[in-house]
């Protein structure tokens, strides 16, 4: 651990020293910027979050929709006032929620198409998710 913070605090200090040597160039500080861009790019990349509410045993407002790309990671929230099974068809994901509860049901949408998330017990829709 001491190791790597050393390595890390040798690090900024050579950024550091090469951004002063050369400020009438511009040469280091764009390289600076563009690791600086990049890593946070990679940091960026977050799940698709689809938000979904069951008030009284269905989706408050109907039915969400929702259309994400293929490769996608997703995330499925369900915040429920009834404890129930939430299940994915098609990827067959299932993941039980507590009344008063939120639940996370995470996958990669691999599979193109067009697909329903439900109360499962219940036999309910409250998600139709289109993979393209």
């Amino acid at each position: 651990m001491t190791r790597l913070i050393a390595a890390c605090a040798a690090l900024f200090a050579v950024a550091a020293l090469g951004g002063c040597g050369s400020s009438g160039s511009g040469g280091s500080t764009t390289s600076a910027s563009t690791t600086t861009a990049t890593t946070t790019t990679t940091a960026a990349a977050k799940p698709v979050v689809v938000s979904i509410v069951v008030e009284n045993g269905a989706p408050k407002g109907g039915i969400v929709r929702a259309t994400v790309n293929k490769g996608d990671h997703v995330v499925l929230v369900v915040k429920s006032d009834v404890a129930d099974e939430i299940h994915l068809h098609g990827y067959d994901k299932k993941v039980n929620v507590a009344a008063g509860g939120t639940a996370r049901l995470p996958f990669v949408a691999n599979i193109p198409g067009r697909f329903e998330a439900e109360l499962e017990s219940r036999s309910v829709q409250i998600a139709d998710l289109t993979v393209q």
